[in-house]
């Protein structure tokens, strides 16, 4: 049995950070990630790629290609379709175990778009057992309207992989000490929670208050949407993200059983 992490999220969420956090907390740990960049705008990485979908099309492909002249949006898009079109590619270089695959941030190639939908269920084939990791910046929890939005991209995200889901708070070190208290009540967003934080948000005006009801509602009925914080400076707090994500795609489950027992040592070395 292969495990693997599909980490997810907006651009600029912490993706990479993330990688190389868990790349380093499983190094530490005795635990050999490998790291798969599905990113074909990235250049630069804070960690060893095992695999970069570079080798394969990258952005670059897309904007210089006299017969594509893509912009960015569409040479993600497009980059994202010839991966589909060419899993043979991924499938090949994933013979051995991978831990980890950081994808783009442009967030419609998983809500709606069936592109990584494909790929995951190749993967699936594969035997790996995965799980979405959806990174959200904790900046997000400083504006409602974002905070709302985030949790319905990744409300979608969810229903649209189908994968086991973990919802990541990420850069919760760089909030202040006011901030760091809100964050217990966020952490398990209600309506109440909600309509009282959007409230006091010049942004909702009384005219959109049934619209952003309605979108709560959403959130509320579906009771699906909860986030993991994870602080970058705290060993522990990365220690309680890798054991929910463990228990979330059932790491070990497949280990051998050790049924040798303190007596029947000792009648071995007898």
């Amino acid at each position: 049995m292969k495990y693997g992490q599909f980490v997810i999220g907006p651009a600029g969420s912490g993706k990479s950070t993330y990688c190389k956090i868990m790349y380093e907390h499983g190094l530490a740990n005795g635990r050999n990630f490998k790291v798969v960049n599905l990113d074909p705008a990235a250049e630069a990485f804070k960690y060893p790629c095992y695999l970069n979908i570079a080798d394969l099309i990258s952005l670059e492909d897309t904007s210089t290609d006299a017969d594509l002249n893509l912009g960015p949006n569409g040479g993600l898009v497009f980059c994202m379709e010839y991966l589909s079109e060419n899993l043979d590619w991924l499938t090949e270089n994933l013979a051995k175990l991978c831990n980890q695959c950081k994808t783009v941030g442009q967030i419609e190639l998983y809500t709606h778009v069936p592109v990584m939908r494909k790929v995951v269920n190749e993967l699936a084939r594969l035997d790996f057992r995965l799980c979405t990791i959806f990174a959200l910046d904790t900046q997000f929890l400083l504006d409602s309207p974002k905070f709302i939005s985030g949790s319905l991209v990744a409300l979608s995200t969810m229903l649209n992989l189908e994968l086991p889901h973990v919802n990541v708070l990420t850069k919760v070190d760089l909030l202040d000490k006011k901030q760091k208290k809100e964050l217990e009540c966020i952490l398990e967003p209600g309506s109440y929670m909600l309509r009282s934080y959007g409230s006091h948000c010049s942004r909702f005006s009384k005219k959109y208050q049934k619209l952003t009801d309605a979108l709560i509602s959403v959130i509320d009925e579906f009771s699906l949407i909860r986030y993991m914080p994870l602080d970058i400076t705290d060993e522990e707090s990365i220690t309680d993200l890798s054991i929910v994500i463990d228990n979330c795609i059932q790491f070990g489950e497949d280990a051998e059983v050790n049924d040798n027992y303190p007596e029947e040592r000792e009648a071995d070395f007898g």
